[in-house]
């Protein structure tokens, strides 16, 4: 069979669980129950972005998406997922608003409060979550039983400047790991009405999430770190996007994207500022897939091995 070299013992336990070509390898239920039985512990990300007020699936004669989408098959799934594993976490990266009569109609009440019954941990904001300006989130705010993540939007002049619901980062315990995360949001101008905006201001996204990730990583001894970004996957431009986040970030171990509605089957690899790998995630639009990720911790918190799994709903 010829002679195997490994690195260190990282690239030994990837080959011996049947990962030497891929980290993305842990294909069956028997490898994942191996990795259980051997002490480690497995983190559930689930994770949704631009749900766009999709409340209902595609009407059957959709000329793309027939049938797919929709809250009730989600939340079907999620439950499922549940049952079977313990430690898993619910992420949404914003514009849970606006695309369907729904939000027109109720303002974005159904789509929080259906979130809630799907026991949502953390989102972000969107641009279209301020469709209808801070004053509305502040209505809906009663009727979500998460938290709002941000870290680059002063609301200090707008109706949400007590909201206490809102912060910069929360840290989530899943069984023996503390879970990091944080929330970035897209430069609002010229993609929300100004009378809408008024009072909001926008910071430097970068600088923001590098200092809450170096808090979380280094301060709060986080084993995970994960960015909810509204920023966008990539752009032809200069304009800030979640790969440039990724290139020039230190301690963020996932970047979980919206804005773009961009479909990546598995999570995209990025190099950060001192040469460690980032992923990058995002999974479309309008409800069509549910995010899946399971990544496994040696006992030493470590994160070790990892799994994606995308489900189209």
């Amino acid at each position: 069979m010829g002679d195997f070299k490994f690195q260190n013992r990282r690239e030994f336990l990837k080959f011996t669980l049947g990962t030497a070509a891929t980290v993305y390898g842990l294909n069956s239920y028997g490898q994942n129950n191996l990795l259980l039985e051997k002490g480690f512990t497995k983190l559930t990300i689930l994770y949704t972005n631009d749900q766009h007020s999709r409340i209902e699936p595609f009407p059957e004669n959709d000329a793309k998406y027939a049938g797919e989408g929709g809250f009730a098959k989600r939340a079907s799934m999620i439950e499922k997922i549940r049952s079977e594993d313990k430690n898993v976490l619910l992420l949404d990266a914003g514009d849970i608003f606006q695309g369907t009569p729904y939000f027109n109609y109720y303002h974005g009440e159904i789509e929080y409060k259906l979130m809630t019954l799907m026991q949502y941990d953390a989102v972000t904001f969107g641009n279209h979550d301020f469709d209808l300006g801070c004053e509305n989130i502040v209505t809906q705010i009663p009727h979500a039983g998460f938290d709002f993540i941000n870290c680059n939007y002063g609301f200090e002049d707008t109706a949400l400047s007590k909201n206490k619901k809102i912060s910069p980062y929360k840290i989530y315990k899943k069984g023996p790991l503390k879970i990091g995360v944080l929330g970035v949001g897209i430069d609002l101008e010229n993609l929300v009405d100004i009378k809408y905006t008024k009072g909001i201001i926008y910071k430097d996204p970068i600088a923001n999430a590098n200092k809450i990730a170096s808090t979380l990583k280094n301060e709060e001894k986080c084993d995970y770190v994960i960015c909810l970004s509204h920023l966008g996957y990539k752009y032809d431009t200069n304009k800030v996007s979640d790969l440039a986040l990724a290139e020039r970030s230190k301690n963020i171990d996932l970047i979980i994207g919206g804005h773009t509605h961009t479909f990546l089957e598995t999570p995209q690899i990025a190099l950060n500022s001192i040469g460690k790998e980032v992923q990058i995630t995002q999974v479309g639009w309008a409800g069509i897939w549910l995010g899946k990720i399971e990544v496994f911790f040696s006992s030493y918190n470590k994160k070790t091995l990892q799994n994606n799994k995308n489900m189209r709903i």
